[in-house]
């Protein structure tokens, strides 16, 4: 784009931008001239894929914000009505974590949803991510949207889309990415956010379904584990994980572990840890003094929504005292725990890895009886192979 493409383009944005703040900092790029940072936002637009999107808060085509996100919600709306049976109207399960603006990129999405014919069901509060595909798949939607950026560094939103039917409430792949991709450019080219119909008339997800999660949760469990007298710290590391761990646990009957205080809250600065991501060197430093000091036997720790853990255990001969498992061993332990549970498998089952992990699976498979599939990469894959 030439400087005054970059302007007029700018100065459209802004005319149709809802949020106060970021039409502040947009209209003081446009004042100030400054060509590069004009040329940041304006020149391009964070691109839609197969996670979705993900970039830096602020105003701009380049920025996650309200007229980004609305636009996004547009486009998939568009392409649920295009891709629905005779008959059919099209259900979407929305929820959104702690991150900056992430309650309101919701809101808004809901009321786009809604104003477009389409079932929109938001959750009332904070959720972890795997609440939305499971919502996604036990209620028989079409889609879900998750507002978060994961373990980005603070700064960051995003939008995870999941789709319903055959694909069991996983991540999008190609070419439905792209396909909606093009709705959304449409809606960009075509309309206002202001001229896109809204409505309040969506709904709350149902606690029963909730409930349900929990109820299919405590059927992993053995009861012999709550048994086990062991002292586990826990952390969210700001985000969102806290308040479902610890209804998980007391579910199952299990003490409530040692909680790393300062890392308790929801908070989307992050302000103990900027790359919030508990694999990343540095991120469980504050897990780990917390362990040390109450000599506990395990650290488990999530990301900000909640859909990734790390796990640390008591080892004497590792420095500082815990060894913290690689992500191969935790799926291994898992693999192996579900595999032998009985009351699981007795119908038999599949054990799923992807192509990045190590292939320990096959051999549980092997010893327990089970079938084993190896996939592509990412829970978008694995998550279409039949589970136990």
């Amino acid at each position: 784009m030439t400087d005054s493409n970059l302007k007029a383009a700018a100065e459209a944005w802004l005319a149709q931008d809802p949020d106060p703040e970021t039409r502040a900092e947009l209209a003081a790029v446009i004042a100030s001239n400054d060509e590069a940072e004009l040329a940041d936002r304006m020149g391009s637009r964070i691109g839609f894929g197969t996670a979705g999107l993900r970039g830096a808060v602020g105003a701009g085509s380049n920025r996650m914000n309200r007229v980004l996100v609305g636009q996004a919600a547009a486009g998939i709306g568009r392409y649920l009505l295009e891709n629905a049976k005779p008959g059919e109207t099209p259900s979407v399960a929305i929820g959104f974590d702690a991150r900056k603006n992430s309650r309101v990129f919701a809101q808004d999405s809901a009321e786009i949803l809604a104003g477009m014919g389409i079932v929109a069901v938001l959750f009332d509060e904070y959720v972890a991510t795997p609440l939305v595909s499971f919502a996604v798949k036990c209620q028989n939607l079409s889609a879900g949207i998750m507002v978060t950026a994961s373990h980005n560094p603070r700064g960051d939103n995003g939008y995870k889309v999941y789709l319903g039917g055959d694909n069991g409430g996983s991540q999008i792949i190609a070419p439905t990415d792209s396909e909606i991709a093009a709705q959304i450019d449409a809606v960009a080219r075509t309309t206002t956010i202001a001229e896109l119909p809204k409505s309040t008339a969506y709904h709350r997800v149902p606690s029963e379904a909730i409930d349900y999660y929990f109820a299919l949760a405590k059927r992993l469990t053995r009861p012999e584990a709550a048994r086990r007298e062991i002292k586990v710290v826990y952390t969210p590391l700001h985000g969102v994980g806290w308040a479902w761990m610890q209804r998980l646990l007391k579910e199952n009957g299990f003490a409530e572990p040692i909680l790393v205080a300062e890392q308790a809250d929801p908070n989307p600065d992050f302000p103990t840890t900027p790359f919030p991501n508990p694999e990343e060197d540095g991120a469980l430093d504050l897990a780990l003094a917390t362990a040390r000091a109450h000599n506990a036997d395990l650290i488990v720790a999530n990301d900000p929504d909640a859909d990734r853990v790390a796990l640390a255990v008591r080892h004497e001969g590792s420095s500082g005292g815990y060894y913290r498992l690689s992500g191969d061993e935790v799926g291994l332990i898992l693999g192996w725990e579900v595999a032998t549970n009985r009351a699981l498998t007795s119908r038999g089952g599949v054990l799923a890895e992807s192509i990045a992990s190590s292939g320990a699976l096959a051999a549980v498979a092997r010893l327990t009886n089970l079938e084993h599939v190896e996939t592509l990469t990412g829970f978008k894959w694995i998550a279409r192979v039949s589970d136990l």
